[in-house]
């Protein structure tokens, strides 16, 4: 069962919220991140891309990097650019993304339930990517940005949240620069806090949605904790790390499609004779961009021109939840076997492009350094729970989840 709780948020002063909110720290560059930060000093991308301040400073992972975010998270709550709940609460989070709502409540799961499964996820992580976060949440003993979580939608917590914001003032309604709305309310009231936490705990499972390498980072500073304290008797904050909780019903993933550099050795003809033993192979009319709109199909962009791929059938297990993923489709049949890339993780050949940038960003791509491109037909919220609940992880660039969290909305504290 879920161990979900309130918490006594760190969030921003109300005139200065779009000011503070920024994007996630892993969807930019260094580069990027100063840029978005420009003039900026609220902005919360001085805690989590701190490295922005410290121009001279070549090595991003330097500690004097997150030094340097923990005493900008101080002046931010010293100056009142952040204030402190008085008691612990639940938030209710809402984005809007062209039209389409996701709502969510923002509180804190457990490190445990991490560690039992029952928090579930669908990726490996890469320890050299979580040391960054626990340097960041360890420094500045707070977890800066919160996780992104999904369950099996639950009628009553839906009546709570919808009679809540039905008859309560948001505290948060912004526009941020990429049009995407955020909404907050802060739901304060003890009675249906408790029973919102009554009612987590007779929920299964939680589901990782993003976020796998927040969340392994934020355990893994938690478990330190619990060796500097080794009288803790769990109630303690560190024993929790903050998430947005969302109905899967609500949530949105987009296409994660694949550019490769060079066609392995092969010429134009070769590789399309090649693909041609998995994939029936069409040149798409009036040669616009494909979006496959459903399983086993593909959109290719090479030599300046679309083609549709439709997989053969008996080429995959419609029983095997990762195996008829498209991703894996394509990576057992077409990447790894004629492209070589053996292993997608590692291998400089491929990289991958986030549905939101459109399917003209690939054509882009193979006119700038890459042979070839695919669309991707998007994996669903279905696929995520069932490869979660069996225990398996997805191929890497699996998911694009939008709209994504703002960070510096809601900060936890570790103590």
């Amino acid at each position: 069962m879920a161990i979900v709780k309130p918490f006594k948020g760190i969030t921003p002063k109300k005139e200065l919220v779009s000011k503070v909110a920024s994007l996630p720290y892993d969807v930019m560059n260094r580069v990027e991140a100063a840029e978005m930060a420009g003039d900026n000093q609220y902005s919360f991308l001085h805690v989590v891309r701190s490295e922005i301040d410290l121009p001279e400073v070549e090595n991003a992972y330097d500690p004097v990097v997150y030094e340097t975010a923990r005493k900008n998270l101080d002046r931010f709550i010293a100056e009142g650019t952040l204030e402190t709940e008085n008691e612990p609460i639940y938030y209710i989070y809402r984005q809007i993304m062209n039209g389409r709502v996701q709502t969510g409540l923002v509180g804190c799961t457990s490190i445990d339930d991490y560690m039992n499964n029952v928090i579930k996820k669908h990726e490996f992580t890469r320890p050299a990517k979580e040391v960054d976060r626990i340097n960041n949440f360890d420094h500045c003993d707070a977890n800066t940005a919160p996780i992104f979580l999904a369950y099996r939608k639950n009628d009553e917590i839906n009546q709570i949240v919808n009679d809540w914001i039905k008859f309560h003032m948001p505290v948060y309604n912004f526009t941020s620069e990429d049009d995407i709305t955020h909404i907050v309310w802060k739901l304060d009231e003890s009675s249906l806090i408790s029973r919102i936490s009554e009612i987590f705990d007779g929920i299964d499972y939680l589901y990782i949605a993003d976020g796998h390498h927040r969340s392994a980072s934020s355990v893994k500073v938690g478990l330190k904790r619990r060796e500097q304290f080794p009288n803790y008797d769990g109630t303690e904050e560190f024993n929790f790390f903050m998430s947005v909780i969302f109905p899967d019903e609500d949530l949105f993933i987009m296409d994660y499609n694949r550019v490769v550099k060079d066609l392995n050795g092969h010429t134009k003809d070769e590789f399309m004779q090649l693909i041609a033993d998995k994939f029936d192979v069409e040149k798409v009319e009036q040669n616009e961009p494909y979006k496959p709109m459903s399983r086993a199909t593909f959109g290719m962009f090479i030599d300046g021109a679309w083609y549709k791929l439709t997989a053969h059938k008996g080429i995959y297990d419609e029983n095997d939840p990762v195996d008829r993923l498209d991703v894996s489709i394509l990576q057992k049949n077409l990447l790894d076997p004629i492209l070589g890339i053996d292993d997608p993780r590692t291998n400089n050949r491929i990289d991958f492009v986030g549905g939101i940038r459109g399917l003209k960003e690939l054509e882009k791509r193979v006119s700038n350094g890459f042979v070839v491109a695919f669309s991707m037909y998007p994996t669903t919220m279905d696929d995520l729970i069932d490869i979660a609940n069996a225990g398996e992880v997805m191929p890497p660039k699996s998911t694009w989840f939008e709209p994504k969290l703002r960070s510096g909305l809601f900060v936890h504290r570790l103590f």
